[in-house]
């Protein structure tokens, strides 16, 4: 296998654009281009997560061939959701590994501004388990369920969890504020913060990654450069929340690092610094445990110390993270790949450039962390040598999904909330504030319901669940529900038994009537 190396960046101002996509991704491409010395390429793998939803253009890859006037250069479109440009940079270098093409040109990108905020939000949530979203759940709504769940497994008060999100948005807006490229260019307050409005409790307008037109572009070869590619990895999940063993971490991304660390030969402690998809601003806390920087629930302890600013032992997001340099969804995993490069080749404006910037790592999620990519890159002026018995310290996820509920099982009546949010940035169609709660049944099923009220919303709390169509909704249980549901129980207990057949004749004449037939 071919080694594989980074010969050219490019990327446009992320925010609100007037530019259409082709026009923003050649824009990307003819930097990167520049940058490599080169006037064409052997292929163009490109990532775009929604075009035909977003701007109403299909057959995207022969599209954006023929606007850079590439016409006859062999063209391809990758997605997996908001990972889109990430994994067209995986699939590029296992091309040019294999031997097949010498260069590649990566391109990922989204025009997403001209929608409103409610189209966008329903787009978006297009890649939700269909059964989740059917009750109003959105992208907010899921982050902020598993954010709650953060806190209770924890221990950890809600004025500990705010200060610490707004740590997250404070330092990453710092890091925007000194990025040209970026979609936030100015600094955030505490105050600020706290004064935005509550999208999905407990998150805040400020803990939400933007919605941003943007594209960023990457030659790789496998011609020898500065930067060369050390570890890759690619990690799945259950598309529905419930399904998952755990809702504090996400396996997609310790699967995708345990295979990037293993192929470059490397362990957490050896990262100099890392983009985190920050997509909401709990995501940097769980993402830098995941990734093993951390350890589970110190996420927060790490942030507070400053290790993750640009001056401090690990910096996390020095662009700005999705959070401020913004998510053009397709484009988001190439911009942090384009970062990494430019910390690593030393061409960042101080004092956003670190001071120990030799080995990189992007970590992309992909949905709601169902296709995960981790990425690492080195500077090739540095040799590293390789013991032929090298071991890994990160280890191998051994945790496996949840059993998948029977379509035909019914859920029970009752159940316990184990995780809920508040939505007030609601999709199309749905009231707002709509509470929702994931809540495992007395059968061990678990769903993801409707509240009809925001009182009693509490992990922990005994609930009672009615389907309505295709959705479930959930009550806290009254005392006259215990009772009602006590009494249920009796009768079917006693329906079953052979006292009760015995007591009732009109059940026996009715089974010997059947029995006859049946003869």
């Amino acid at each position: 296998m071919l080694d594989v190396y980074v010969s050219g960046v490019g990327m446009t101002l992320f925010g609100k654009r007037k530019e259409s996509l082709p026009e923003l991704m050649a824009e990307a491409a003819h930097k990167a281009l520049q940058d490599a010395g080169l006037e064409e390429v052997d292929a163009i793998y490109i990532g775009v997560m929604n075009p035909e939803a977003f701007i109403q253009e299909g057959n995207f890859a022969s599209l954006i061939a023929d606007h850079l006037q590439l016409a006859g250069t062999p063209a391809v479109r990758i997605e997996t959701a908001s990972s889109s440009g990430a994994a067209a940079f995986h699939m590029a270098y296992q091309a040019i590994a294999s031997g097949y093409y010498k260069r590649i040109l990566v391109l990922g990108g989204e025009k997403m501004t001209h929608l409103n905020t409610t189209q966008t939000t329903k787009i978006l949530a297009e890649v939700i388990d269909r059964s989740e979203r059917s009750c109003g759940a959105t992208m907010p709504a899921l982050a902020a369920m598993l954010t709650e769940r953060y806190l209770k497994e924890y221990k950890i008060s809600q004025n500990t969890m705010q200060k610490m999100l707004a740590l997250v948005a404070i330092k990453n807006h710092y890091n925007g504020s000194l990025n040209p490229y970026a979609q936030f260019q100015h600094v955030l307050s505490e105050k600020q913060y706290l004064e935005s409005k509550v999208v999905a409790f407990p998150l805040k307008l400020y803990d939400c990654a933007p919605i941003t037109d943007g594209a960023a572009a990457v030659i790789l070869t496998s011609d020898k450069t500065k930067v060369r590619v050390a570890g890759l990895g690619q990690g799945t999940d259950t598309l529905a929340i419930r399904h998952r063993t755990s809702f504090t971490s996400f396996r997609a991304t310790r699967l995708a690092a345990f295979r990037a660390y293993q192929m470059a030969r490397l362990n957490p402690e050896d990262i100099d610094f890392a983009e985190v998809h920050d997509a909401f601003t709990p995501f940097e806390i769980i993402g830098t445990e995941d990734l093993g920087f951390f350890p589970p629930g110190k996420g927060i302890k790490a942030l507070e110390k400053g290790e993750t600013h640009l001056k401090g032992r690990l910096p996390i997001n020095p662009s700005g993270g999705l959070k401020a340099r913004g998510h053009p969804v397709g484009a988001s995993g190439l911009a942090q790949i384009v970062e990494i490069v430019w910390q690593l080749r030393r061409q960042v404006e101080p004092p956003r450039q670190l001071d120990k910037a030799r080995i990189g790592l992007a970590q992309s999620i992909g949905g709601l962390a169902t296709n995960n990519f981790v990425t690492i890159l080195e500077r090739t002026d540095l040799w590293r040598t390789f013991p032929a018995n090298w071991q890994g310290t990160y280890p191998l996820p051994t945790d496996r999904a949840l059993s998948v509920r029977k379509t035909n099982e019914e859920i029970a009546e009752e159940g316990v909330i184990e995780t809920f949010t508040v939505l007030y940035t609601t999709p199309e169609g749905f009231p707002s504030p709509l509470p929702l709660a994931l809540i495992k049944d007395i059968k061990g099923n678990w769903v993801i319901a409707r509240g009809r009220s925001l009182k009693h919303l509490k992990i922990g709390n005994r609930v009672t669940l009615h389907k309505v169509g295709d959705s479930y909704y959930f009550l806290a249980r009254t005392y006259l529900d215990k009772v009602n549901l006590s009494l249920r129980r009796i009768l079917r207990k006693w329906s079953k038994s052979k006292r009760y057949r015995v007591l009732n004749p009109f059940l026996l004449k009715k089974k010997k009537e059947v029995k006859t037939v049946g003869l």
